[in-house]
């Protein structure tokens, strides 16, 4: 007897938001801009995105950091 994989449900923008502590917006920005991996249903300007979770990290996971550009973090005071 052979089983079948489980497939990995799509999720919504609302979803992967939550996931990577974004606004629902800045998620479709990133999935308009092919930033981030996500499937558009239907065809116009108004498309219904969906996502994989483990595709989404993968990606996040694969992006190299330029640690040159970033600021460095603020110096906490002691006591």
């Amino acid at each position: 007897m052979t089983s079948q994989p489980e497939h990995e449900r799509f999720v919504d923008a609302e979803v992967v938001g939550s996931f990577l502590q974004l606004r629902v917006r800045r998620v479709l920005e990133l999935a308009r801009q092919g930033l981030i991996p996500a499937y558009p249903l239907g065809s116009g300007s108004r498309r219904v995105w969906r996502f994989r979770l483990s595709e989404v990290a993968a990606a996040l996971g694969s992006l190299r950091v330029d640690y040159s550009r970033q600021s460095p973090a603020p110096e906490q005071e002691t006591l």
